[in-house]
């Protein structure tokens, strides 16, 4: 298996990106590679500052590279030797079995509708993240912000995404997918609430069991939980707030601990029909290694094949 990583994406690249990656790599197996993609000769620098020699690493010179705040479809297309671009063009070859990066959200999303394209009958591919709980288990949550404005059969697909990631990645037999709401009655919410109530009760794609409250989110019965990319985003970084809040009081405990967005590393793009993993801008070595090693799980799971057989 080889995994790719951008080495020129984030905020603290590439130092917190190459120590990361060997980070990740000292974990993984030896039938699992690493490659590197950015400008060769920064690389081998930071590579040699951990006395690491570059001859452990595929490494591909990429003399480009997109900032955060260049705009996503015209910087991937002028940009195609940009470590993004290149990425996405080994990945689309076949050259590598997954891509990660703490780059350019946007053109992430480019690269990945461009080059790897979604695979068919998926509507809108969703970001999803993993949000503890009280039983030590996750709950899948999606969307959290690639789409901000849902249909209700868009919703719906969803709760078929979030549970095939559940089951095949997180490892749970048969999740229960409950719709993100105001109220737990069927007729409370707006209309697209109420309208993916309709479409999501007694299914034959998942188990679904209801709509839940915010106050929900943590419990320990619910495996997927379904909502729009605008309220999704809000619940995930209100999440990250908590946290940081938490940490800077030093009232942590073994729960909070586990919102650092540091052990998940990232959130895959669901839909596409190759593994594209997305890294918090802010990614440090920590979080960058566990981007990579999510990247093997979710290739390992075959997930892409699982949901190619699952979507009508």
């Amino acid at each position: 298996m080889k995994i790719g990583i951008d080495i020129m994406g984030g905020d603290y690249a590439p130092a917190k990106t190459v120590h990361g990656t060997i980070l990740a790599d000292e974990e993984l197996s030896e039938n699992t590679t690493i490659t590197l993609f950015g400008k060769k000769e920064i690389i081998i620098s930071e590579l040699a500052k951990h006395n690491v020699n570059q001859d452990k690493f595929e490494i591909i010179d990429c003399s480009e590279m997109i900032s955060m705040e260049e705009h996503p479809t015209k910087a991937f297309r002028s940009k195609p030797n940009s470590s993004i671009a290149k990425g996405f063009e080994y990945l689309a070859n076949g050259k590598i079995d997954g891509f990660a990066s703490a780059g350019n959200t946007g053109a992430i999303f480019v690269g990945s509708f461009y080059a790897v394209k979604t695979i068919p009958g998926v509507l809108r591919p969703p970001l999803s993240t993993l949000i503890p709980r009280e039983d030590g288990g996750v709950t899948v949550l999606l969307d959290v912000g690639a789409n901000a404005d849902c249909k209700p059969d868009v919703l719906y697909q969803f709760g078929v995404l979030g549970s095939l990631f559940s089951k095949h990645v997180c490892g749970i037999k048969n999740p229960n997918v409950s719709l993100l709401n105001l109220g737990e009655e069927k007729t409370k919410g707006n209309m697209l609430t109420q309208a993916t109530y309709m479409l999501m009760e007694g299914n034959p794609d998942y188990q679904f069991i209801g709509n839940c409250e915010g106050r929900d989110i943590f419990k320990s019965n619910i495996d997927v939980i379904v909502c729009d990319g605008f309220t999704g985003n809000i619940v995930l970084k209100q999440a990250e707030g908590t946290y940081s809040m938490m940490k800077k009081r030093g009232l942590l405990d073994d729960f909070f601990k586990r919102f650092n967005y540091e052990d998940y590393g990232g959130t895959p793009i669901l839909g596409l029909n190759k593994t594209v993993i997305i890294g918090h801008g802010i990614s440090n070595e920590t979080a960058i290694k566990n981007m990579i090693i999510l990247t093997k799980n979710v290739v390992e799971a075959d997930l892409a094949k699982k949901i190619k057989n699952n979507i009508k």
